[in-house]
């Protein structure tokens, strides 16, 4: 077994103690590394680690005060214990990053969430060379590999126009964050008119600030919804105004049947912002680590699928089962 000199530990967060920094802490830490500002990523910290777009997300969303450092992608910062630190686009949702460090125990990558698939509304993920990779599971099984983004993008357009041609309204349900502001920009390029929830209209709003050009869009008015794309998170009361309907779940889970029924809605598309298992691979074949810690959803199983690939991985916070060689 390769050793890693990197000590990992995960408690509502993953914690470096080399370093003394926690990583996407779930709870009120003195020093974290914020990926992206989704709530179970943010919490109430003395001192963050950010980039801008994070920052400004996560104040609107979380109010209070902190000490901030902001960091522009691949910029250095020197953190403490001799620690060099370097920010690199996720591909998640806008400004969300990927923690890498390099100290005398050598390099390390976080991913927080992340995709390898491009996306509408968030920057490219990057792959930098590490020697350990603490990365997201969340889709580990092989059943989950997301169809060519493409074609979910023509089929949720079409499902939209067809609605609205049948004198219906069409609702989406997409988080706030992320996967709204992608729905905006893919259905505003194809002229669609757009009203979103309150939250997300502050969401897509708060995009614009910081610099994505978005499509037209305005805040739901049950008045006028009529002819209008409606686009909400999941099970919000104004969805009690809108009649007639069509609502569809858009989310990487419905790669699952059940979704649909578990969702209450008419349709369900594929369209996800984390990487799905064949991203997972490739995400590993890019950086070359000695040794993976996965995290999150199927973390057991994916870290036993890389050692059936030769490469050491070991779920942190899991009991992992080694395979016996027969």
């Amino acid at each position: 077994m390769v050793s890693s000199k990197w000590e990992v530990f995960l408690k509502k967060g993953v914690w470096l103690p080399q370093i003394g920094w926690w990583l996407d802490a779930q709870h009120g830490a003195p020093q974290s590394f914020v990926s992206h500002a989704h709530s179970d990523h943010i919490a109430r910290h003395r001192e963050v680690l950010c980039t801008a777009e994070t920052a400004r997300l996560m104040q609107e969303r979380l109010g209070g005060r902190r000490k901030v450092t902001v960091l522009r992608f691949d910029e250095p910062h020197q953190l403490e214990f001799g620690c060099e630190a370097r920010l690199y686009p996720a591909g998640h949702v806008f400004g969300s990053a990927q923690f890498h460090a390099t100290t005398e125990h050598g390099t390390l990558l976080y991913t927080g969430d992340f995709k390898l698939r491009p996306g509408l509304a968030a920057e490219p993920c990057a792959t930098p060379r590490a020697d350990v990779l603490i990365m997201e599971t969340t889709f580990g099984l092989p059943r989950y590999v997301m169809p060519p983004v493409e074609e979910v993008r023509t089929a949720l357009v079409d499902f939209c126009r067809q609605t609205l041609a049948e004198k219906a309204t069409p609702v989406l349900y997409a988080y706030s964050l992320g996967k709204t502001q992608e729905l905006v920009r893919l259905l505003g390029r194809a002229g669609l008119p757009l009203m979103l929830h309150p939250q997300s209209y502050r969401m897509t709003a708060l995009y614009a600030e910081l610099g994505m050009k978005m499509p037209p869009f305005a805040e739901f008015d049950q008045r006028r919804h009529a002819g209008h794309v409606v686009i909400t998170p999941p099970q919000a009361p104004l969805l009690d105004w809108i009649n007639p309907k069509r609502t569809a779940a858009v989310t990487g889970w419905a790669l699952d049947s059940s979704t649909k029924y578990r969702y209450g809605c008419d349709a369900a598309f594929p369209l996800s912002d984390h990487a799905d298992f064949n991203d997972l691979l490739r995400f590993v074949e890019l950086v070359q680590p000695r040794i993976v810690h996965t995290l999150h959803g199927f973390a057991r199983e994916f870290a036993a699928t890389l050692r059936a690939r030769g490469v050491e991985a070991w779920a942190v916070g899991q009991p992992n089962q080694t395979e016996l060689a027969l």
